[in-house]
């Protein structure tokens, strides 16, 4: 998924990003309101993962202003405000989830996994695909029955295409799954990328739709 990450404490801030990069999400991190909204004017994204204490004002504001405008990017409130009221004020604004720091990064891709499936964002925990058992939470495929190793890029592109089987998906739609800002975009990374699968999955598994994109085959 595309995530944007609003947070402005710098140790945790790179953590977060970089795990969320190595589950395969791509990820731009902002540390204030204003360059939140700056990103957020011109790219769709998936999640947002929101702190509350920020140099230029209240997380929670900026939620009611996402939700005033009909922004429907499900939330997750990071924070170490921990009291009962503290949560309540957060959902009610609109929050999907609320995780308190310092939490574990294997928690906080289980809370993202969780509320992104909420919203149609991620195909089903488990998924058959002729002679594929693809559990997407877990990151584990078997093809034959024989488990199949993919990286996080290559699980990116594959969920892209899990989320719409035997529907078109756009290039330029792989695309955003792969880089956040500032990544360097080859002209040929999503083909380059699409080729592996095939080399682990099977070569009809993924059809190409000759200038439109890619899907995956569904008999």
């Amino acid at each position: 998924m595309r995530i944007l990450l609003i947070e402005d404490d710098e140790a945790l801030g790179s953590a977060v990003r970089e795990h969320t990069v190595a589950d395969g999400h791509a990820a731009d991190w902002v540390k204030d309101l204003s360059e939140a909204r700056d990103y957020a004017s011109v790219v769709a994204y998936e999640l947002t993962l929101l702190d509350i204490h920020l140099p230029d004002g209240n997380g929670i504001d900026y939620l009611r202003e996402m939700r005033k405008r009909l922004d429907p990017t499900p939330v997750i409130i990071l924070t170490a405000r921990d009291q009962i009221s503290d949560r309540i004020e957060g959902l009610n604004a609109g929050a999907d989830d609320y995780l308190l720091k310092p939490f574990d990064l294997g928690e906080l891709s289980a809370r993202i996994y969780a509320v992104a499936r909420r919203h149609g964002h991620f195909p089903e925990p488990i998924y058959s695909l002729g002679t594929l058992a693809i559990q997407s939470a877990e990151r584990r495929l078997e093809r034959h029955g024989q488990a199949v190793y993919l990286t996080a890029r290559e699980w990116a592109v594959l969920d892209c295409l899990l989320r719409r089987p035997g529907t078109i998906v756009s290039k330029g739609k792989i695309e955003d799954a792969l880089y956040s800002f500032g990544s360097e975009i080859e002209s040929n990374t999503v083909e380059v990328y699409v080729s592996r699968l095939r080399k682990k999955i099977g070569g009809d598994v993924i059809a190409t739709v000759r200038g439109l994109g890619y899907r995956l085959v569904v008999t």
